[in-house]
């Protein structure tokens, strides 16, 4: 965070305003009789009355001692005129401009923002159902060090420990990321079997996936074509190579992916023969859903990276796969309430279009950030369980294939997992 500018001291005024140059002014003169009083003209500053001009009937002379010379008087300077009336009556409607400007502003954007946050707010009121807990079908994304070395045999005994109370049924362990022709080098992953048996001798029953992504090319200039034939070919490939070394799943996290993009539809056809013919899952990770119809078009004409899927996309990939994970997280959300309404909103949104037959998963942020994208006091684990239960407990509240998923291990503090234990592991 920015260190606050320096604002430095203001300086000292002037005691007082500025003093005449002149002498001291006598406490009383003689007032001339009659003389004429010029009709204007600057009065001298100081110096003697010239000779040749007009002297009064009576008081001093230029010669005189009886009496000093009056002190000058300082001169007025220029008053300042009022405005012109017609200039008044120019400014007026640049004035009226502005403020029309302003009003329009606000209302395209302020009133819009204050009624979505609204009705986020509204939608995390009430109480989820009951039994809208864990159905043991539950996930989480780890990190790169399980399988690249850095991890032992104590590290995979304390993580059982932590997993061991929850429903927490697949891992997807960061074993990528593809190279931009979608090849994957086994040297990234040197320790993957180690690992895997690991998991199975301490957690019965879990399944270990290998977790593969990249930087697509629609994102900037370098990253992954999709809609190159020979690139599908090679993820392809990759996916069957870890495969071979033991993973029970592929599961596959391209951003950003463009809602309606049907070279990664043709690609999951592809990948679900291969899962199917191993007897492996295949899995997403899945954008969110637009909150407000048509939204993915607005956000795609100003900015490269939409953040979200139309419903019906969403819908077509999750037929594709057996589970889907939604990424329900850095949603710019500025309040707890509102990111919980928004969780809500996500899962009914997607519970709509999932079929019984895919396992949908809602991911919740295990880690804390502060930026415009996610805000760490709002976007809670806390919020996001009840959120997610609230949008069950409205939509579906007896599907089975439903679970959460927490993001990521290494960034998990205590909080995160007591919130996630709480509030839905009973």
């Amino acid at each position: 965070m920015p260190e606050p500018a320096h604002v430095p001291e203001p300086e000292s005024a002037p005691a007082s305003g500025p003093v005449p140059a002149s002498g001291p002014t006598p406490a009383s003169g003689p007032t001339p009789a009659s003389g004429p009083t010029p009709a204007s003209g600057p009065t001298p500053a100081s110096g003697p009355t010239p000779a040749s001009g007009p002297t009064s009937a009576s008081g001093p002379t230029p010669g005189s001692k009886s009496a000093p010379d009056p002190a000058p008087q300082p001169t007025p300077g220029p008053q300042p005129q009022p405005a012109p009336e017609s200039a008044k009556k120019r400014r007026r409607p640049w004035v009226r401009r502005v403020r029309r400007a302003v009003l329009v502003l606000a209302l395209v954007l302020i009133v819009p923002l204050v009624a979505v946050e609204t009705a986020l707010r509204v939608n995390y009121m009430g109480d989820p159902a009951d039994g809208t807990y864990t159905r043991d079908r539950d996930a989480m994304w780890l990190g790169h060090a399980w399988v690249d070395g850095r991890k032992k045999d104590a590290d995979v005994t304390a993580l059982a420990g932590r997993l061991k109370d929850t429903g927490v049924r697949d891992l997807y362990v960061h074993t990528g990321p593809l190279e931009h022709d979608g090849t994957l080098p086994r040297s990234v992953y040197p320790r993957a079997r180690w690992f895997i048996d690991a998991v199975h001798r301490e957690l019965p029953g879990v399944r270990v996936q290998a977790f593969l992504g990249d930087v697509l090319a629609n994102g900037g200039p370098e990253g992954l074509e999709l809609s190159d034939a020979a690139t599908r070919a090679e993820v392809v490939r990759s996916a069957g190579q870890v495969l071979d070394t033991g993973y029970e799943g592929v599961h596959l996290d391209l951003e950003p992916l463009h809602s309606g993009d049907g070279h990664y539809l043709d690609l999951l056809d592809d990948l679900r023969k291969l899962t199917k013919g191993r007897d492996a899952q295949l899995s997403v990770a899945a954008h969110q859903i637009d909150p407000l119809p048509h939204l993915h078009s607005v956000a795609g004409f100003v900015a490269d990276h939409p953040k979200w899927w139309s419903q019906e996309f969403f819908g077509q990939v999750a037929r594709r796969v057996d589970q889907i994970a939604v990424m329900s997280y850095d949603t710019a959300r500025l309040f707890e309430s509102t990111y919980g309404g928004y969780v809500a909103q996500q899962t009914s949104l997607a519970l709509e279009v999932t079929p019984p037959t895919t396992h949908l998963l809602m991911g919740l942020p295990f880690y804390y950030e502060s930026n415009p994208s996610h805000w760490g006091h709002a976007e809670t684990v806390g919020a996001a369980v009840r959120g997610a239960r609230l949008g069950l407990s409205r939509t579906d509240p007896d599907r089975e294939l439903f679970g959460l998923a927490p993001y990521i291990d290494f960034a998990a503090t205590e909080t995160n997992w007591r919130e996630f234990k709480d509030g839905w592991v009973r």
